[in-house]
Order: C-alpha cells, then structure tokens, then sequence
C-alpha cells in the first residue's frame, strides 16, 4: 500500500465536515482508495512534490487544498519503468477555482531544473490566442518580476530554461496547420470550447518520445453539447462508476450535484473547491460569486452563465435551445420494436449540394413515445469545403449518413430509401417542404407514395411547439444511439417571437446543419392526423375476441 498525507488530509477535512464534495470527487476519492492506493508497485515522488508546492508558494501562490490534493498523483510513479502513472488529468471546476494557476506553475515548474528532464517541451493549446497566453503570460511575468533571466531564456512567444534546455510556449486549436512535436507534456486550456478531439489527436501524437509523458485537460462548462468537454465527462464517469477496470486518466470534477443547490451559498464549494481556503482571494471570488447571484433576480437572463460557468453544470438555455442535457439523454434509450406502429416518412432538406435528411415516426400509443428512425444524406464536396467539426467520417462508417460522391444529391437516393423503408414498415405517406419538393416529388409519386407537403414551414412551428415541448420535456422522444440526431438537435435554437409564437431556427448558418431535426417536426404535422389514436381504438386493438 502507498500513502501521502495531502491525500489524508483532503479525505479527513471531508469526513470531519470541514470541506463539502460532490458526488464525482467522492467517487474519485472511493477510486484511489480502492485501484490506486491499495497497490505496491507504485510511489509518491516525495522530493519532487514538496519541490513544487515550494516553487509555487515562492514564485506564485499558496497551494489550495484541492490543488495539494492533485498534485501527489501527478508525481505518482511505477516501481518498475519510472515513469508517471497517471499520464492525463481532466481537471474542471467553476470559474474563478484557479485552474489556469495550476497550469502556471505545473508549466514554469516542469521545464525547471527542479524536474530535471532534458528537453522536456511543454505547448499551451487553446481555442484561441489570448487563452493560449493566459498561463504562459503567468509564467512569463513571473519570471521577469523575480528576475530570473540568467535561468530563463523569456520571451513574448517562448520560454526556456538554460538548463534543461526545456521551452514552454502556447499554441491554438487548427489541427490543419499544426504538428505534434516532441513535447514532454500537453496543456489543454478551456477544452469546452474544442468540438471534437481532433487537435487533441494531433498534439497528442508528439508525446511518448520524451520521459514523463502527461496531458492535462482543463475547462468549466459551456454551452457546447457532444464537443470534447462531453467526451471527457463521459470517460471519467465510466472510471469512477467502475465501467472501465483500468485507465490512466486522473478525473477531478467539482460542479454542483442539483442545479437547486445554486441557491444555497453552502454548497457552491462543491463546483469552486477554491471556496474552502481562508484566503484573501477566496473571499474576493465567494463575493463576486454572491453578486452575480443576485443580479439574476433583475436579470434571469444571466442564469444560463451562472450555473454553467460558476455552478459548472451543463444546464441549457430553454428559452434557446429545444431541449436540455438531461432530456437529449433521455433520447438515446434502444429502439423498441415499431412493427405494430402507426407511423409517417418525413424528409428535409437545406439544399441539393450539401445536406438531406429522411426519416420515419411512430407512435407507441400506448406509452405516448414517438420513435424517431432517420438517415441523412451529404455531399463529400461539401464537407469537404465546409470544415464540419463533428466526427461525420465516423457517423457515416456507423451507418448513421451516406457521403456521396457526385455534384449535387440523386434525388434517387432519397426515393430509394423511401421504398426500402415502405417495404418494412407499409408507411406510403411523406410529409415534406413544399418549397423544396418540386424536383423529387414527382419520383416520389412515381413509386406510389402520397406527398403531403407543408407551404410555409415556420408557420406550422408556432402550432407544433407545444407537442415538441412535451416531447422532450417527459422523454417521450426516441432517437437511439445516434449522436447525429443529437447533434442536428442541439443546432436548433427557440426563438420566441414578439407575438409570443415560437420558431426554430438554426443556430450557426454555415457550420451547424438541422436537416435532421427539421424532418422531424415535418413528421410531426401529421402527427394528429396519422399518428395520435384514440384511447378507445388503442384499446380495442388490444382486445381478444
């Protein structure tokens, strides 16, 4: 077995109520406990922590509790190669809770001497330019206002220590021009903002050719649902609820267990651990922390901020977004069995050079669950001039969408699908946007179908709003595992009409595309009229006589 008294301290301050957790840092602690500590193949690098916890209070700051908490496990190594254990940290807590200091002196004390490995180069990645700078310029005034310059070669653009001959510098977030080099460690710096993992992939690859390989990922929530932030929840959750026996990410999470706990000043600690230091700076945040709060009394509008940015919650803007993270959740339950299913076909589409979306809509009566079966068509010239974020090589090597090689959609493709799916499920009517449906609805006809098209679209939002509402609000909606769907979902946005009236529209022209979800609400219009059975004959059909 292995110990560290920050390790012990954290936990007691826990137990005895001086600190209060969320659920995720007690599963984290419950993990150590149980994977990591109980192991004796392992070993806290004494020397080299306390040398960090005494260059940082030098040069920078008091370490926090929750930072002396982390700090052990980065320096944790194995008996047998040397090397650290946990190799990536995912670090998200509320704004203000000090992760880009721990960013800091984790970058000025790595390429010191203190660390003593040669060459060891560490980039800064971010979204942007002046997030990238935000702990380089930490570091970079740091050692300017301690005079350090016969140690450190300090520049506006790059750091380096004379002795190890390790650089610091920052970089941002286009996979397309930049390389991975041969850094010794990773900084990624408000990965909410990262929709997919590719920069990551392209960094990432540099690592491994310098000892003491490690990644740390850093970031508070946003507003961006099944980006990169998503992606690394969703992996530490499965190492803390113990579906992955054995990883090498280290997952601290600090945000609130309910988004209720927002109005109780007493648990905001469990998003800012920074909240639980008697210090001066502590009292600065929990009062401005305080403020905001009470600004959303006159200013509701603001709440979306809050509880994402200080509370740490993915909450969503109902007034914007059609559905929240918990009833987009709801929508990955398995298709059930539609057989017996009264249901339509539905199509939409922005335009015949990039994108169309097909699909099916049943009703189990029974449950009041609509089943929502879909397929998308695009053009690879689009995607490829477009530069999507998500990951559409690997929804379309799912099955999810066809990627097409041809100047502009066959119209055939879609009319192909209609038919296959007419064979399994009987459907023959097809509700689409009569604007759009002049060059396919006569194939359609062709083939039998009955086209119902709609002649203004956004006119029938207004009257289908209360329905889609519903649908999401008591998980009546099932698209299965098809995070296409969720994410042509998420670019839709509410908007609320000075006549009250709703409409949904999309909330990025050029690189979000709703094909998906506008076939649905095109489904939904015959909903009353081909989908909604009464009670008594939904009965009758159950009777045996």
């Amino acid at each position: 077995m292995i110990q560290h008294r920050f390790f012990d301290d954290y936990v007691k301050a826990w137990k005895t109520g001086k600190i209060v957790l969320n659920k995720e840092r007690i599963l984290l602690i419950a993990y150590l406990e149980k994977h990591i500590m109980s192991r004796d193949d392992l070993y806290f690098d004494e020397q080299k922590i306390d040398d960090y916890i005494a260059y940082t209070e030098k040069y920078f700051f008091e370490v926090a509790a929750y930072q002396k908490f982390i700090v052990p496990f980065i320096f944790l190594y194995e008996e047998d190669t040397d090397e650290p254990f946990f190799d990536e940290f995912f670090i998200t807590i509320g704004r203000g809770g000090g992760k880009n200091g721990l960013l800091s002196t984790l970058g000025g004390f790595l390429i010191s001497d203190l660390h003593g490995i040669k060459n060891y180069d560490i980039s800064i990645v971010a979204n942007s330019e002046d997030q990238a700078r935000t702990s380089f310029d930490e570091v970079h005034n740091m050692i300017y206002d301690n005079e350090l310059e016969d140690i450190y070669y300090n520049k506006k653009s790059i750091i380096r220590n004379f002795d190890t001959n390790s650089t610091l510098r920052y970089r941002t977030s286009n996979a397309k021009t930049k390389d991975g080099g041969r850094e010794g460690a990773i900084f990624y710096d408000e990965i909410h903002f990262f929709e997919n993992g590719e920069i990551v992939d392209v960094f990432s690859g540099g690592l491994g050719k310098v000892s003491g390989g490690r990644e740390f990922k850093v970031g508070t929530n946003g507003t961006l649902r099944e980006g990169y932030y998503d992606e690394m929840l969703n992996r530490s959750m499965a190492i803390l609820n113990g579906e992955v026996t054995f990883e090498r990410l280290f997952p601290f999470i600090a945000r609130l267990d309910d988004v209720k706990e927002m109005d109780d000043p007493e648990m905001w600690p469990k998003a800012n651990p920074m909240l639980d230091e008697d210090t001066t700076y502590a009292r600065i945040l929990r009062d401005k922390i305080m403020r905001d709060y009470k600004k959303l009394k006159y200013a509701p509008s603001g709440r979306l901020a809050f509880v994402s940015k200080r509370m740490n919650l993915p909450e969503v803007d109902l007034q914007k977004s059609v559905a929240s993270v918990e009833e987009m959740k709801a929508t990955e339950r398995p298709i059930p069995d539609t057989t017996d299913m009264p249901g339509v076909f539905s199509l939409d589409f922005a335009s015949v050079r990039d994108f169309a979306a097909v699909g099916a809509l049943f009703k189990d009566n029974g449950t009041g669950e609509y089943i929502w079966k879909t397929h998308s068509f695009a053009l690879r010239d689009y995607l490829d001039a477009a530069d999507l974020k998500p990951p559409i090589e690997e929804w379309a090597n799912d099955g999810l969408l066809t990627i097409l090689q041809e100047p502009t959609i066959n119209p055939r493709h879609v009319v192909d699908w209609f038919v296959e799916m007419r064979e399994e499920t009987g459907i023959n009517i097809i509700s689409a946007d009569n604007y759009k449906m002049e060059f396919i609805r006569p194939l359609l006809e062709a083939e039998g179908f009955e086209v119902s098209t709609i002649r203004n679209p956004r006119a029938i939002h207004a009257l289908l709003a209360p329905r889609v509402e519903d649908m999401f609000a008591n998980h009546k909606i099932i698209y299965g595992d098809n995070p296409l769907m969720r994410w042509y979902t998420w670019n839709v946005y509410v908007n609320i009409k000075k006549d009250g009236n709703r409409e949904y529209l999309k909330k990025d022209e050029h690189r979000r595309k709703t094909d998906g979800f506008m076939a649905l609400v095109h489904a939904l219009y015959l909903a009353a009229e081909y989908l909604d059975v009464e009670e008594s004959e939904f009965m009758l059909d159950e009777l045996v006589f």
